[in-house]
């Protein structure tokens, strides 16, 4: 297995992770995304031939190769929303607004026809 098959690999598997750990796509920052394509870099490059689960088959990638490289960057991007946030998702209804956001909507004229 060479490195440019497991980039090839891990940078869909990294946004697919990213999209399902977000409940918001907007929100999706380039570190998550970084995160978890290192993460299934990881899972793809490391676990997965630990465990005796071959990446590449005979006519491609392998089901078993990509399900343990996107669990692998599903479970680094939990575990790093989890030590940034303290929660694993974070759209606009589950974070937590900064104080500037709120103190600017509070004291803002308000303009009335």
């Amino acid at each position: 297995m060479s490195v440019m098959t497991l980039l090839i690999l891990s940078l869909p598997v990294g946004w697919l992770a990213t999209l399902i750990l977000h409940s918001d796509i907007g929100s999706v920052s380039l570190l998550d995304f970084a995160t978890a394509v290192i993460g299934a870099g990881i899972a793809g490059g490391l676990v997965a031939p630990v465990l005796g689960m071959p990446l590449i088959g005979e006519y491609g990638f392998t089901l078993l190769g990509t399900l343990t490289s996107l669990a692998g960057a599903m479970g680094v991007l939990v575990v790093t929303n989890l030590m940034r946030r303290g929660q694993l998702r974070c759209g606009p209804a589950t974070c937590p607004k900064s104080a500037a956001q709120s103190n600017r909507r509070e004291h803002a004229p308000s303009v009335r026809s």
